[in-house]
């Protein structure tokens, strides 16, 4: 008899685990028959995803967002997260996929699937003219400020471990300590600093040194076999006419890097 219910207990779960998978794995069907996608965006990032003059959302990856439910015959439904709230926005399925200038790295990779990279981030340090900071070494002893849970984050908590570090929520909040004088040094985008020197030009802000560059990818739940084939071939396709770069020049002027590019093939 106890092995009978064993039996069935364990029928009954394998069951479950499959019903799981098929639910995911015909997301693409369920965001088509929903006739929306739900995409988290982190807004309040210059040049990637911010609000014009008319509180209108725009940026590359607002623009991004905006082609891929287009030719995914969807309306777009934009998801505003801050930074560290993209990945458990979408762990908690309250987005369909992630824009949202989210760098491929081997940690995120375990607990979200990516496409192939559609862009790129640079990641710097910046601070006043005046300041001598030309390398990790350079900011034992200061104030750093950069955003929580980026990539940033890591990569400076790693290599200035003699830095107090002063972490925000989101970029918004970053550049507006800068502008305001709480901190002086962060750890940011080229695209962040210039909203900073844009804002605060008396403070002579300037590129101390580059930390690195990533590539970006599209972020979806794992175990979605379709939802990510159909996301991969929209930037293969979109890489390939040239669409994907008309975006990012438009504002980042500059083209997307060979390493992004070759994607297409």
């Amino acid at each position: 008899m106890k092995l009978k219910t064993f039996f069935t207990q364990v029928c009954a779960a394998v069951a479950l685990g499959a019903m799981a998978h098929a639910a995911l794995a015909d997301q693409l069907d369920d965001i088509k028959k929903a006739g929306k996608i739900r995409v988290a965006i982190a807004m309040g990032t210059p040049l990637y995803s911010y609000a014009d003059a008319n509180l209108k959302p725009v940026g590359s990856d607002v623009e991004t967002a905006e082609l891929l439910a287009k030719d995914l015959g969807v309306k777009l439904d934009i998801v505003s997260v801050t930074n560290a709230a993209r990945v458990p926005t979408l762990q908690a399925n309250r987005a369909d996929i992630v824009v949202a200038d989210l760098s491929i790295t081997p940690e995120r990779a375990q607990v979200v699937d990516f496409s192939v990279p559609y862009a790129v981030i640079s990641i710097i340090v910046g601070a006043p003219k005046s300041m001598n900071i030309k390398s990790y070494a350079d900011l034992d002893g200061k104030r750093i400020g950069l955003t929580r849970a980026t990539v940033n984050d890591t990569l400076t908590t790693a290599n200035a471990k003699g830095a107090q570090i002063v972490r925000y929520e989101d970029d918004a909040t970053l550049i507006t300590s800068m502008v305001t004088g709480q901190v002086d040094i962060f750890s940011s985008t080229p695209s962040n600093l210039g909203e900073m020197q844009k804002r605060a030009p008396a403070k002579n802000l300037e590129l101390k040194f580059a930390q690195k560059e990533f590539d970006l990818g599209i972020a979806l739940n794992k175990n979605q076999p379709a939802l990510k084939d159909w996301v991969n071939n929209w930037v293969k396709t979109n890489l390939k006419n040239g669409k994907l770069n008309e975006i990012y020049k438009k504002y980042h002027g500059r083209d997307l890097p060979d390493s992004v590019t070759k994607g297409a093939a």
